[in-house]
């Protein structure tokens, strides 16, 4: 392998990448390998990023799972402490990429907590699920909470912190679904499940006509249980655990298991947890 004037990424390199990654040899080595070989830093990594992901989507899709779309993102490869969201400074806690999963401290003032509790408690009432079947909705017992939504931009609250999570993910605010906020007193969970609409569904393109389909999450934490009540995700043996003011995000690029973002809410076992969930759509949701 020999470099090029122009440290140009060749159809030649990619083809030595992928080979070097079927054959086992770790991501760091392979990168050493290339800037020995003279190869700029910054150019390696480039062509080891965009070819392995490239490489990946094919893979998927000739094992017949459904193409990978962009996503909402943080802006943390550098791995910051912070992230400006515009009005906050929001904490980084916790980064994983597969699942990709952000946990997110300080994302919630204490006030704006106790606000969106009490703006939603007149609203309650049981939970509802996607009626899968049918692109309507269900009571279901694997969600047993009781919530309301926002509609999007309702009041200045609302706004300020839509505005505040479309900065923080680097996705338009019009691709929102409305803010809903979730009650759980004790015994009250939502079982594993996840949070794109399987196409194979007959109620599926119903629901898709409204922003297409979902690719990401974010849960934020407005009152502690004493106990119990964590986000899990049983795939990866994760638990967030319920601190107020903090929220955990996750994407999912394609609507399938191969993401790894089955989640629930597991059961308050004392106290009771409040949480403002907001779904993210692959367009504007109207």
């Amino acid at each position: 392998m020999t470099t090029q004037t122009q440290q140009q990424i060749t159809p030649e390199l990619r083809k030595w990448i992928v080979e070097q990654a079927q054959a086992g040899h770790a991501a760091e080595a392979v990168l050493r390998s290339m800037m020995a070989s003279g190869w700029q830093e910054d150019v390696a990594i480039e062509a080891m990023e965009t070819t392995l992901k490239d490489h990946l989507a094919g893979q998927a899709v000739a094992q017949g799972l459904p193409p990978a779309v962009p996503v909402p993102d943080p802006k943390i490869d550098d791995s910051p402490l912070y992230i400006d969201a515009g009005d906050r400074q929001v904490h980084i806690v916790q980064n994983m990429h597969n699942p990709r999963v952000v946990v997110f401290g300080n994302l919630l003032s204490d006030e704006e907590c106790d606000q969106l509790i009490e703006l939603a408690r007149p609203r309650l009432a049981r939970s509802l699920t996607v009626a899968t079947k049918t692109g309507g909705e269900e009571v279901n017992d694997d969600r047993t909470s009781h919530g309301m939504f926002f509609q999007r931009g309702e009041n200045e609250l609302v706004r300020r912190i839509e505005a505040r999570i479309a900065r923080l993910v680097n996705w338009p605010e019009e691709n929102g679904e409305g803010l809903q906020i979730l009650h759980y007193r004790p015994g009250a969970e939502y079982k594993p499940h996840y949070d794109y609409f399987d196409p194979k569904e007959p109620g599926t393109p119903t629901i898709l006509k409204r922003g297409g389909q979902r690719v990401g999450t974010l849960v934020m934490y407005l009152a502690e249980p004493e106990k119990g009540g964590g986000t899990t995700f049983p795939d990866v043996q994760l638990e967030v655990f319920p601190k107020r003011g903090h929220g955990v995000f996750f994407s999912y690029d394609r609507p399938h298991p191969s993401t790894r973002t089955l989640h629930g809410g597991a059961p308050v076992l004392a106290g009771e947890k409040w949480i403002a969930t907001k779904w993210l759509r692959e367009r504007r949701f109207d």
